[in-house]
Formats: C-alpha cells, sequence, structure tokens
C-alpha cells in the first residue's frame, strides 16, 4: 500500500490552516459587527466540512480503486470532531459564559441547541474509539457498526445548520443534498456489491 506519511503531514498543516486564518482574523478584528456569530458559524461549517471529507472517503477509494485513502479518514474525523469542540466551546464560552446550569434551560427553548448537542454527542464515542487499541478491543464488526454513527451525526449537523440560519437556506440544503448522494451511494453499495477496482488499473504510465 501507498506510503502516505508525507501526504498525511500535508493534510495536517492545511486541516489547521482554517484556523489560524480564523484566530488572524479574531486578532486582526476582521470579524464584522457580531465577532460570536462569525466564530460560531466558522467553527460549526468546518465541522460540517470535516465530517463530509470523511464521509466521502469510502465512495471515492471505492470507485477510484484507490484504497490507501483509507489511510486519510480517521485524520478528517478527528478534525471534524476537533472543530466541534471549538464550536461547542465556543458557545459554552461567549455565549453561556461558562454558567453550564443555563445550558439545559437553552437547551429546551432553542430546538436548535438540542439538535447541535445531539450531533456533537453523536461524534463523540466515534473519537473516543478511533485509536487501534479501540479497534482491537472491540473488535472489527462491532467497531464498524459504532462508526455507522457518524451518519446519525451527518443528518442532525445538516438539521442544526438549516434551523439555524432561518432565512437562507441554500447552503444547508446543499450540505443535504451532498448527504443524501453519500448515503444513497452507501445504500447502492450495499445492495448491490462489486468489488472495487484494483489500484494498480488506476495508474497511468
Amino acid at each position: 500500500m501507498k506510503d502516505t506519511r508525507f501526504s498525511k503531514l500535508v493534510l495536517l498543516v492545511n486541516s489547521l490552516v482554517p484556523l489560524a486564518l480564523l484566530l488572524w482574523d479574531v486578532w486582526r478584528k476582521n470579524v464584522g459587527a457580531n465577532p460570536l456569530e462569525f466564530v460560531t458559524r466558522t467553527t460549526g461549517m468546518l465541522t460540517l466540512v470535516f465530517l463530509f471529507l470523511t464521509l466521502v472517503v469510502s465512495p471515492l477509494r471505492r470507485i477510484l480503486g484507490l484504497n490507501w485513502l483509507i489511510k486519510f479518514r480517521r485524520m478528517l474525523g478527528l478534525f471534524a470532531f476537533f472543530y466541534g469542540c471549538l464550536h461547542l466551546l465556543t458557545y459554552i464560552a461567549f455565549d453561556r459564559y461558562f454558567r453550564l446550569t443555563t445550558i439545559p434551560g437553552d437547551i429546551a427553548t432553542r430546538r436548535f441547541i438540542a439538535v447541535g448537542m445531539a450531533a456533537f454527542f453523536l461524534m463523540l464515542p466515534l473519537a473516543i474509539t478511533s485509536t487501534d487499541a479501540m479497534v482491537k478491543r472491540l473488535g472489527g464488526k462491532r467497531w464498524a457498526l459504532l462508526h455507522r454513527v457518524v451518519y446519525a451525526a451527518g443528518i442532525f449537523g445538516v438539521l442544526h445548520y438549516y434551523m439555524l440560519v432561518k432565512s437562507d437556506v441554500r447552503l444547508p440544503i446543499t450540505f443535504a443534498f451532498l448527504l443524501a448522494v453519500l448515503l444513497g451511494f452507501r445504500a447502492f453499495a450495499k445492495y448491490h456489491q462489486t468489488p472495487p477496482i484494483p489500484s494498480g488499473l488506476n495508474r497511468t504510465s
């Protein structure tokens, strides 16, 4: 299988670039009239983007026969969780001012917060069990079954975004369409299983 160490380093650096740009904008006060909304929307968007990149690995691997792509899925998933943590921390720090006792009441009154919390806590066990040791402890089949929860996390994440924007829903609808395509591909592949194209056949001289 292809040596992906350098590619993983490139992915790591590029995955941190959005955070660096966000911090730079905050430092330069280039975050508009509502900094809280800017940071919240940005971290939420990054969470969805990395979650979708995680979901797209398997279809690309199957269609293109590039089996080495699977090596990037864990890092992409962890970055989705990382930006999800930043999204949640932004809410706790700058919306609730670390008054944790106010969060349950806020969840009860603002449904999009409840949906967002559900998406985050669905990602939590996936991050915890992302290590090789946890794969061995759970066993391959049980681990794979658990990690199907990522589909539900994606659905709740898109729904959270849709409920949040209220007016211009073009981006949430776009995410919903892409998610439907990704889940539809998986359903099709499950019931019409064909062997993936060997990666060697995709090489050009």
